[in-house]
C-alpha cells in the first residue's frame, strides 16, 4: 500500500504565510521572490507541499483574504511571471505548490462587486447575497459578522442590505447562482492550468446560506467573554446540506487535472467535518482536521479524540492532522516549549498527512504586538478577547543578523525578542534543536512503512501519558508521549530500540519491556516483528 499513495498522503504539507516568510525587496513585507530564495531551505528541512496563504491582488482589508482579483497577483508580492517563476522552481525540487482559493467572499473593491452594488438591476446584482431591510429598517435577520457586529451592512444607494461573515469589504457571492458557480470553477482552472498542485480552501463549510434567511437560534452555551458572533448558533449561514453539491463540483474541476488536491478549512465537530470527503470520496482529499489545536492538551482527552477521529472516517478518507495555522496562537504558546516537542512527535507518528505552519519547526511563541503596531482587522474590531492574529503572524527569523535576516527595511510585524538564539542558522547544525527534531521526523515519517502507511492501534492512556501501535505488516512501531513533567514507565509490546526521541541521547537505546518515558518527552519505538 505504501507505494500506491498518492503524494498527499505520502507527503508534509508547510504552510507559508507569504507577508512573513521572506521579503527581497526591503519593504518589509515578504513576497513571492522571498519565498523562491529559500526554498532550498524547504527542501532541506523535507517537506513535501508548499501552501501559500493568498497572494492575489487585495486591498488588504483582510491581508488578501479580500479578493479583488482572482486571476492576478497583489504587486506586494510581485507579478504573475514571478509566479510562474516560483512555481517552477517549487517543481524542480520534487515538491509541490496549493494556493489559498477564496471562493465564499471578494474585497468590494472586486469589478463582480462594484457592478452588483451600481443597480438593483444589475446583470452582478444577483452573484452577491442581497435583502431588504426588515419593516423597522433593520438587518434582514440576526446573523452577525465573525469581525464583530451585524453580518449585513445597508447600501444606501440601493436601499438592501448585503451579507458578509467577516468585514464589510468582504462580500458573499451567491453560489446559489450557477454564473457565480462557473465563474469560480473558472478561476480554478485558470491556476490548475498553469501548473499548480491544488487548492486549500477558505472557510468552505460556510459558502452555502439558508434559501430562507431565517434567524440563527440562540446558543445555550453562550457566556461573556466569548467571541461575540458565538452567542447564535450557526444553523442557518453554516454547513447546509448544500454545499456539499458545490464540494463536488470543486472536485470535479479539481479532477479534470491529474495528480491535484483539494483541502478545505472546516471547523466543524468531527462527525460533521468527515462528511465532506463526500460519497464515494467525492468531496476534497483532506477536510482538514484541526482538533489539535482545540482540545486541552490532555493526554486522555487527545488519545480519546485520535480514537474517535479514526472510527469516524470513511472507508475511503485519509486523515490529517494539524497543530497550527495563520488564526490560532502557536503550539508554543498554547502548550509550552517542552510538550510543543512532544506535540511533534505526535504531529508525524498519526496516521495521515500532518500540515506544518511555517515557523512552528523553530519553537516560535507568539510575539506581543504593541497598541501602534496592531494590524489584524479582528483585533481592532473585537479588541480585549485575545482573538488578535497577528501574534502567530509574525516574521521568520532567519539568523541573528538585523531583523533577523527578513528583511533590510522596517518588517511589518514585530520580530520575536528571542530571535538572536532562536533561528534557522542557530538550529539547524544543533542536535537537540527544534529544528532538527523536525527534520528527523520528517524523514522518519518518509521512510518508515509503518508511520507512512501503518494502521494506527491505540495501546493505552493514562493521566499524563499515551502510546500507540503503527503497523504495517510484521513492521511495527510504537509511540509514547509524556504529557507531563514526571517520568512514567510504560509497558511495551515487544522488545526493540528506540528509533528518536525529545531526549536526542536516547536514540539507539535498547528497549526491553517497559521503558522509562522522561518527563516532557516523546519517543518513538521500532519493534521486534511480530
Amino acid at each position: 500500500m505504501a507505494d500506491e499513495l498518492a503524494w498527499w498522503q505520502r507527503g508534509v504539507i508547510y504552510q507559508v504565510y507569504p507577508r512573513s516568510f521572506q521579503d527581497s525587496d526591503g519593504d518589509g513585507v515578504g513576497d513571492l521572490n522571498g519565498v523562491s530564495s529559500r526554498l532550498d531551505y524547504l527542501q532541506w528541512l523535507g517537506v513535501d507541499a508548499v501552501w501559500l496563504s493568498p497572494i492575489f491582488p487585495s486591498p488588504m482589508k483582510d491581508f488578501g483574504y479580500d479578493v479583488s482579483d482572482y486571476t492576478g497577483v497583489e504587486p506586494v508580492f510581485g507579478t504573475l511571471y514571478d509566479f510562474d517563476r516560483l512555481l517552477e522552481d517549487v517543481h524542480r525540487r520534487g515538491m509541490k505548490l496549493l494556493l489559498d482559493f477564496v471562493p465564499n467572499h471578494t474585497s468590494d473593491r472586486h469589478p463582480w462587486f462594484l457592478d452588483a452594488r451600481s443597480s438593483r438591476t444589475s446583470p452582478k446584482r444577483d452573484w452577491y447575497i442581497w435583502r431588504d431591510p426588515r419593516a423597522d429598517g433593520s438587518p434582514p435577520n440576526n446573523w452577525l459578522s465573525i469581525f464583530g457586529g451585524p453580518g449585513w451592512t445597508l447600501d444606501p444607494p440601493t436601499g438592501q442590505f448585503y451579507y458578509h461573515s467577516f468585514l464589510k469589504e468582504q462580500p458573499e457571492l451567491n453560489w446559489r447562482n450557477p454564473a457565480v458557480r462557473e465563474a469560480m470553477f473558472g478561476v480554478m482552472r485558470f491556476w490548475l492550468g498553469r501548473g499548480v498542485d491544488g487548492f486549500r480552501i477558505d472557510v468552505l463549510h460556510r459558502v452555502m446560506k439558508d434559501a430562507e434567511f431565517r434567524d440563527n437560534p440562540a446558543n445555550p452555551a453562550f457566556s461573556p467573554g466569548m467571541p461575540p458572533h458565538q452567542q447564535y448558533l450557526g444553523t442557518y449561514n453554516s454547513d447546509l446540506p448544500e454545499v456539499h453539491e458545490v464540494v463536488a463540483g470543486m472536485r470535479r474541476v479539481t479532477d479534470e487535472f491529474p495528480d491535484r488536491m483539494l483541502v478545505g478549512e472546516i471547523y466543524l465537530p468531527v462527525e460533521r467535518l468527515v462528511v465532506y470527503y463526500g460519497e464515494a470520496g467525492g468531496g476534497v482529499h483532506l477536510p482538514f482536521n484541526f482538533q489539535l489545536i482545540g482540545l486541552a492538551w490532555d493526554a486522555r482527552t487527545v488519545a480519546a479524540a485520535v480514537e474517535r477521529y479514526e472510527g469516524l472516517l470513511p472507508a475511503h478518507g485519509w486523515p490529517n492532522w494539524v497543530l497550527g495555522n495563520h488564526d490560532k496562537p502557536r503550539v508554543v504558546t498554547r502548550i509550552g516549549p517542552a510538550q510543543a516537542r512532544v506535540a511533534a512527535v505526535l504531529l508525524f507518528t498519526l496516521r495521515g498527512t500532518p500540515t506544518l505552519y511555517y515557523g512552528d519547526e523553530l519553537g516560535m511563541p507568539d510575539v506581543p504586538i504593541p497598541p501602534d503596531r496592531v494590524q489584524d482587522p479582528y483585533e481592532k474590531n473585537v479588541p480585549g478577547l485575545g482573538l488578535g492574529r497577528d501574534p502567530c503572524r509574525t516574521p521568520l527569523p532567519w539568523d541573528a543578523t538585523a531583523n533577523a535576516g527578513f528583511t533590510t527595511g522596517h518588517p511589518w510585524l514585530p520580530i520575536g525578542d528571542d530571535f538572536a538564539a532562536r533561528n534557522v542558522a542557530a538550529q539547524r547544525d544543533n542536535p537537540g534543536s527544534m529544528l532538527t527534531l523536525h527534520r528527523r521526523l520528517i524523514t522518519l515519517r518518509r521512510d518508515d512503512p509503518a508511520l507512512l502507511a501503518g494502521s494506527y492501534d491505540p495501546h493505552a492512556a493514562g493521566d499524563d501519558w499515551f502510546a500507540f501501535l503503527r503497523r504495517y505488516g510484521d513492521r511495527r512501531v510504537f509511540v509514547a508521549l509524556n504529557f507531563g513533567s514526571r517520568p512514567r514507565r510504560v509497558e511495551v509490546p515487544a522488545g526493540g530500540r528506540v528509533l528518536l526521541s525529545t531526549h536526542p541521547a536516547r536514540a539507539g537505546e535498547a528497549v526491553r519491556g517497559p521503558i522509562e518515558v522522561g518527563g516532557d518527552e516523546g519517543m518513538v519505538v521500532e519493534l521486534a516483528p511480530g
